[in-house]
């Protein structure tokens, strides 16, 4: 699957427009190749009652958002609170560890 460049798996975070246009962000959920449809978990949308819902968007309509790159604790905060909102254990983990990994870091200083 790719779309401006950008292999798109299960779990990537995407922007895009619904079929009314209303502006999408949120993560992929599921494929359908058949039909060249992304599902699409939204987490934030100009049309709010689109939010926490998951809805089916053409492959063409999305574009991989870039990773963050995760400079500070304030940051890692968000990306926590974000992991729990959208209830994705595996990467509050990963946020969990790095955060550690930065307290610890900060301690032995």
């Amino acid at each position: 699957m790719s779309n401006h460049n950008d292999i798109l798996k299960v779990g990537d975070w995407i922007k895009g427009n619904s079929r009314d246009g209303e502006l999408i962000i949120g993560y992929v959920e599921s494929f359908n190749i058949l039909e060249n449809l992304v599902g699409v978990t939204v987490t934030k949308s100009d049309h709010d009652a689109l939010a926490g819902k998951t809805i089916p968007l053409l492959q063409t309509d999305v574009k991989k958002l870039p990773d963050p790159h995760v400079k500070n604790k304030e940051q890692i905060h968000y990306l926590i609170d974000l992991a729990l909102a959208t209830g994705d254990e595996a990467w509050f983990m990963e946020l969990s560890e790095k955060l550690n990994s930065m307290r610890e870091l900060v301690k032995g200083v």
